[in-house]
């Protein structure tokens, strides 16, 4: 029984060691490497990018972060770990190599859900018209893509292409914290609290909070019936994104 929990930690060490090393058998023979995260909030995988360099949208017209960004979970915690901060500085390099879009679809494989952009967002309409075709290319697969990129008029076309696919939800985030919608087809906004969630046909109350963080078996965000999902606020304001650097 010793040698069999032995076992099984040095099998849990090694998958670890894997996982932190960006290392998976999709890499072999290919010039690109793309390196999936694994929330703890999520059911599934995710692609990301580093915070707020790769967010134009996220930028007022004086350059200050709105809102909902003043706030970013991904420029604080974990997030900040240097493992968890290569992974998506490779990504942000990786994704303009010429087989990316090929790695990308072995490395979702059998995937039913997948996410994009745990952090950062489409910067570019290059990379926007890659993930189209990764999405094009996993039809089995859920995606859901969070963006504020239609903001920027070379990306929004592109959006509508994604959108429009069976298998892809585009969902636009309002800038809000006081649960301010804004026009589209799938939306999300931030409310103060769960109390002030507005209930209504196609809206749903992310309701994380009351599974220590996690989605558990909901699936609202990949949901194309789904309208407008409304997350209660959660972590603290970002005081000091200029003096961490997160501004140029």
């Amino acid at each position: 029984m010793q040698d069999k929990d032995l076992r099984c930690q040095a099998k849990k060490l090694f998958s670890f060691f894997l996982a932190m090393s960006g290392w998976a058998w999709y890499n072999v023979g290919m010039k690109a490497t793309p390196k999936l995260s694994q929330p703890s909030k999520m059911p599934c995988k995710s692609w990301s990018l580093p915070a707020w360099t790769t967010c134009p949208g996220a930028r007022n017209a004086d350059g200050s972060a709105v809102d909902a960004c003043s706030m970013c979970y991904a420029l604080q915690g974990r997030y900040t770990f240097g493992a968890v901060k290569e992974v998506r500085d490779h990504n942000l390099t990786d994704w303009t190599e010429s087989d990316w879009t090929d790695a990308m679809v072995k490395a979702i494989g059998k995937s039913t859900y997948f996410r994009w952009f745990d952090s950062g967002d489409i910067y570019s309409p290059d990379l926007a018209d890659k993930i189209v075709e990764v999405c094009q290319r996993t039809p089995n697969c859920q995606h859901w893509i969070p963006t504020r990129a239609f903001k920027d008029a070379r990306i929004q076309p592109l959006l509508d292409i994604l959108n429009a696919l069976p298998n892809v939800v585009v969902r636009l985030s309002s800038d809000s914290i006081d649960g301010e919608t804004i026009e589209g087809d799938n939306t999300s906004t931030i409310i103060e609290s769960p109390e002030d969630f507005v209930s209504g046909k196609g809206r749903v109350l992310c309701r994380a909070y009351t599974r220590a963080g996690k989605c558990g078996s909901c699936r609202a965000c990949f949901d194309k019936r789904v309208k407008i999902v409304s997350y209660p606020r959660h972590g603290r304001k970002v005081k000091t994104i200029k003096a961490a650097g997160y501004i140029g």
